[in-house]
């Protein structure tokens, strides 16, 4: 049972990274029609907002302690961080230590921004082009920002540390009533599906409850007769370009710690989220967050060394398998639209 409960844990984690990307890039297909490919690079971009973040904060100047000395009783030269000495040493050491989450301020504009030149520059161009040239495109320039992380930051993972205090894991088998250390799980990974759940939940609130998400949804619905009704709606759906970029920069940055970002992070959950956002129905908000959650959990439970031992290599193609017997039962996902992927 402790196994169990383990890998639902498990699930609900990749599935939160999962759910997070599907969710933006079905924003995306929904209000535009698009399909991005370089949606996986956005997530990446977050991750390294929170590396940048947390260099600049720990950027820092040599000074000489006298209180301090070498083996020759020389003076010491120490560093100190700027942080630290326009905020002083406690409080400048606690801003360094919540670097992660502070990147999510720091990463806001500049998503939204890199949303609206990608929309405006590159994307709209694309709009009446078939799916297949918007995918060669949208690919390449995801390979053009991966290169350009890659030229300022290298070619190797860079370690990105959460605050100390989500440091260490929660012993659930505890509160469950199993026997202690039965269930472990790291502090910061259950820090991350709830920050997932209040970014789901803010976004479904903000297109359901306020009158800007209920223009969009009816765009997406209808974008001609919306256009006749005298709203701008292609400046709303750009707007909603950005928000999608913000979202997938806010999953990498949480992300940050879990998987130290690496210029090619992109690329590993982009083809994932795609089955995701295609298992859960083209277009369909629910349904992408939905699949994410469900998929992920599918492949925690086939990762158990106890299925790979009957099914070698299950783990790395679960997901795709269930793909494949979701559309050839139901085309249009698990939530699409009727006539969605069908004809």
């Amino acid at each position: 049972m402790d196994a169990i409960i383990l890998q639902i844990l498990n699930g609900l984690d990749k599935g939160s990274a999962y759910a997070l990307i599907a969710l933006g890039l079905t924003l995306i297909f929904g209000t535009l029609g698009v399909v991005n490919f370089a949606h996986g690079a956005l997530f990446m971009i977050g991750a390294f907002c929170a590396v940048t973040l947390q260099r600049i904060l720990n950027i820092s100047f040599e000074t000489i302690d006298p209180t301090r000395t070498d083996f020759l009783g020389n003076p010491m030269k120490v560093k100190t961080t700027y942080v630290e000495t326009w905020f002083g040493p406690e409080l400048g050491a606690s801003i360094i230590d919540w670097a992660v989450p502070l990147a999510i301020l720091f990463s806001i504009p500049i998503m939204i921004a890199i949303g609206f030149i990608m929309e405006r520059g590159l994307i709209k161009h694309f709009y009446k082009r078939p799916h297949a040239d918007q995918i060669l495109v949208t690919f390449g320039l995801a390979i053009v920002l991966q290169e350009i992380i890659k030229y300022f930051y290298g070619a190797n993972p860079i370690p990105t540390g959460a605050p100390d205090v989500f440091k260490g894991s929660f012993d659930f088998g505890v509160m469950l009533g199993f026997e202690a250390n039965a269930i472990i799980y790291p502090y910061w990974r259950l820090v991350y599906f709830a920050f997932a759940a209040v970014i789901i939940g803010a976004v479904f609130a903000f297109l359901q409850f306020t009158t800007f998400g209920m223009v969009v949804r009816a765009g997406m619905a209808d974008r001609e007769t919306v256009g006749l009704l005298g709203i701008n709606i292609d400046k709303r759906f750009t707007i909603m370009f950005g928000i999608a970029a913000a979202v997938a920069g806010l999953a990498g940055v949480m992300y940050a710690p879990i998987n130290s970002p690496n210029y090619h992070m992109g690329m590993d959950f982009l083809v994932l989220s795609f089955v995701v956002v295609v298992v859960g129905g083209m277009g369909s908000l629910p349904g992408a967050v939905l699949a994410g959650f469900l998929l992920g959990i599918l492949e925690s439970f086939a990762s158990m060394n106890e299925i790979k031992s009957i099914l070698p290599g299950i783990d790395q193609i679960i997901i795709y398998l269930v793909a494949i017997i979701i559309l050839l039962t139901r085309p249009r996902g698990l939530m699409g639209r009727k006539g969605v992927m069908e004809d």
